[in-house]
């Protein structure tokens, strides 16, 4: 009886008391919202673990120092190439990237309907697949080469298709860094006799640079995991390219040729060189992360 009595007060009090409603649906929602997170950060922890469970005892010296199989037991050629051939990528796509978004930002006021076709073309390259890419620049990079007998596939080609993955990610986050620079900093360095291009380089530029790293670091860590255009482009190669013209080894071939190897210890190679590639994605993250705007301000 006294129990019934407590309910029935405490659905009284509920009742005629907002707050204590607004209070419970707000640890309702907030519980709901940490199983939503948990859940969220499920696959991600599982993947992790999966790769430091198969991988961690395999990461040795002589995995950076040795060749892949069968010229070696280790990943260093890979390492170097992967690391080439992203650096290209970001080469290629850095500069043509900036420079559409400042055209967007700070010239396409007078040209909107370009400035609608550049963000549209920006939209549908971002959803196309990497595999496609990597066709396209087999049929042009790869082949162009091979006609004027400068190789075939190559690291330059594999660059290339990279850079274009980089591409959209490079336009879309700066054109918004470059949103959020105050037009009052535009109009103080007009006032003051500066030119349209020094007013973007010594005022935009710096204001956005912060904002324009994180985006670009976040482009770099999506193409270095690509593995389809890279087997299109770049291929493999079991030593050190001696130049960029030569086919180039890759973490993402590699684990994708050893995963699916019969032996066992190219299949425990690709677990450690999963777990290397995420690392260095790993690596990438966390400097976009310190590089960011909130973390500069501090």
């Amino acid at each position: 009886m006294t129990d019934i009595r407590t309910d029935i007060r405490t659905g009284i009090s509920l009742k005629h008391n907002p707050r204590s409603r607004r209070n419970l649906f707000g640890l309702l929602m907030t519980g709901l919202t940490l199983v939503a997170t948990g859940l969220a950060l499920l696959p991600l922890l599982a993947v992790i673990y999966y790769l430091l469970a198969n991988g961690i005892s395999q990461i040795n010296p002589q995995l950076f120092t040795e060749l892949i199989p069968p010229r070696g037991q280790g990943l260093s050629n890979a390492i170097a190439g992967t690391l080439t051939m992203v650096g290209l990528g970001a080469l290629f796509s850095i500069p043509i990237g900036i420079m559409a978004a400042i055209y967007i930002c700070e010239f396409g006021q007078n040209q909107p309907n370009l400035v609608l076709v550049i963000r549209f073309a920006t939209n549908v390259l971002s959803g196309v697949p990497s595999i496609v890419v990597g066709v396209f620049t087999f049929g042009t990079v790869v082949l162009a080469t091979r006609m004027l007998h400068l190789g075939s596939f190559s690291a330059i080609a594999g660059g290339v298709a990279l850079g274009i993955v980089m591409l959209p990610i490079i336009i879309r986050t700066t054109e918004e860094s470059l949103k959020l620079v105050p037009q009052d900093l535009r109009q103080g360095a007009v006032a003051i006799g500066a030119t349209k291009l020094q007013t973007i380089l010594y005022v935009v530029l710096p204001v956005a640079l912060p904002a324009i790293i994180t985006g670009t670091m976040v482009a770099i860590a999506r193409a270095s995991g690509e593995t389809a255009p890279l087997i299109f482009t770049a291929l493999s190669n079991q030593y050190f390219a001696k130049s960029l013209f030569q086919p180039t080894a890759s973490l993402s071939v590699t684990i994708y040729t050893f995963a699916t190897a019969p032996f066992i210890k190219q299949q425990q190679l690709a677990w450690a060189a999963s777990l290397v590639l995420v690392g260095m994605i790993l690596i990438a993250n966390i400097t976009a992360r310190i590089l960011s705007p909130k973390n500069l301000e501090r």
